[in-house]
């Protein structure tokens, strides 16, 4: 037996009738591209720790980098829905996958979306649409994760420009990009965004190597000694960790849509295997053990789709707030590694194998359920909005 990518999606409630047309259309020209470039080739780069070629042209071909930014600046101008279904279909693939999108998309292109000037909208946006441009998110340090508000790097005004120092770790596509969204305290301690363009002298991007976790994934730091930003560089329209956490905000809505996708990944393929491997005479999809994973599976993916859905409706109406999204995020990545890690003993030996998705979901699935908030705090979230109280 060897492992084939599944077309069918489960759709148990019948969720598909609240889609649009455009809607589905989308999600099947996406699943298209993934079915044909991403799953031949997956494993392969997961195992040699390699990313997929030109992958960010490839996402810009099928409108998938921005698909919400305005048709003026090089997107699709689409909803939410679209965008979380995008996301989904893509972590099928892999999660590397879906992060490169989710972070050009949500962490890159929203705040100059969002917080940029026109000039910025303008020079920026079309290129990294189209992919011809990569971007990265500088927020995370090595000594500040959670606590973005204790951020050691900084930048002075001189005069003509500003003067850039600090570093930022666990950063995704930080080897490949020619533009990084920074944050940075300015001299009076209040954080600000500037855009950091490759070839700036001071300007460096060290790979992170021997990663476990988003194998198929370029990723690195960013290093900024004395570097010279043009003051033109700044994103001019917002002040303070309300700049970076909204970022986040779009990001961790889009994850919580991708990770659905890994699981009905793990799913499928725990479905397909149960039916065709025999033990003891039957189908091991015959066994009350078996039936109770596969059953299980299929709720919590339920589950999941409809809090994705709610989400995306309150998102479109502009009514979703952060503590709702922080819910479904952690929600749904400890679903989706719970089905990555249970799906992989149905299968049992051939579980660890690479023809199968299983192990590479649930490793990947390990750094999804840390960045853009841990589950942890991501409950401590929910605990602030229920009670009134910090206990962080």
């Amino acid at each position: 037996m060897s492992y084939y990518p599944l077309t069918s999606i489960p759709d148990y409630y019948g969720i598909d009738a609240l889609l649009t047309e455009e809607h589905k259309l989308i999600r099947q020209s996406v699943r298209d591209w993934v079915e044909s470039f991403v799953m031949p080739n997956i494993d392969q780069a997961a195992q040699n720790h390699t990313d997929l070629p030109n992958l960010m042209k490839e996402l810009g071909k099928i409108g998938a980098l921005g698909p919400y930014i305005p048709e003026e600046y090089g997107g699709s101008g689409l909803d939410q829905i679209s965008y979380g279904l995008i996301m989904q279909e893509l972590e099928r693939g892999d999660s590397a996958v879906r992060s490169a999108a989710s972070v050009q998309s949500s962490l890159v292109m929203f705040p100059i979306n969002e917080f940029g000037s026109e000039e910025q909208k303008r020079k920026y946006l079309p290129k990294l649409a189209s992919g011809e441009m990569i971007g990265s998110f500088g927020l995370t340090e090595p000594n500040h994760g959670s606590d973005p508000s204790s951020m050691e790097t900084y930048f002075k005004d001189i005069g003509d420009h500003y003067l850039l120092n600090g570093a930022k770790m666990w950063i995704t596509n930080s080897p490949l990009c020619d533009i990084a969204v920074v944050w940075a305290k300015n001299e009076e301690g209040k954080v600000q965004g500037l855009i950091v363009e490759r070839g700036m002298e001071g300007f460096t991007t060290p790979e992170t190597h021997n990663k476990w976790s988003l194998r198929a994934s370029k990723t690195g730091e960013l290093v900024f000694t004395d570097v010279k930003v043009p003051k033109e560089n700044l994103l001019p329209n917002v002040t303070g960790l309300k700049g970076p956490l909204s970022c986040l905000n779009s990001a961790r809505y889009g994850i919580s849509w991708g990770v659905i996708g890994a699981a009905i990944d793990c799913y499928c393929t725990a479905v397909q295997y149960s039916k065709e491997r025999k033990q003891f005479g039957k189908p091991i999809g015959s066994y009350q053990l078996q039936q109770k994973k596969l059953a299980e599976f299929l709720t919590e993916i339920t589950k999941a789709q409809l809090l994705c859905l709610q989400l995306g409706n309150l998102k479109n109406d502009h009514k979703a707030s952060p503590a709702q999204i922080s819910m479904a995020k952690r929600n749904n990545v400890k679903m989706a590694i719970d089905i990555a890690r249970e799906s992989r003993q149905i299968l049992g030996g051939m579980g660890i194998m690479g023809e199968f998705p299983m192990m590479r979901h649930a490793a990947n699935l390990e750094s999804v359920i840390t960045y853009e908030g841990t589950h942890d705090v991501h409950l401590l979230i929910t605990g602030l909005d229920i009670t009134g109280i910090n206990a962080f």
